[in-house]
């Protein structure tokens, strides 16, 4: 069976945790910060669980997560 290709983008983007779940960044982290509090900055840094029915078409982005 040939090898399977990987999204290069999706790659960057996404990753597994130990229990197999795929994990994104948050939005709007990225600019206009001067105006959003501290708080909501520090909750936008924190991982994400990718919502179950987007997993898998991450999963077929990414053959070998």
């Amino acid at each position: 069976m040939p090898k399977l290709k990987t999204r290069k983008a999706a790659s960057k983007r996404f990753r597994a945790t130990g229990t197999g779940k795929i994990v994104r960044r948050k939005a709007s982290k990225n600019h206009l910060l001067e105006h959003k509090t501290s708080d909501k900055k520090r909750k936008l840094s924190k991982m994400a669980v990718v919502d179950e029915r987007d997993a898998e078409n991450v999963r077929l982005m990414l053959p070998y997560l």
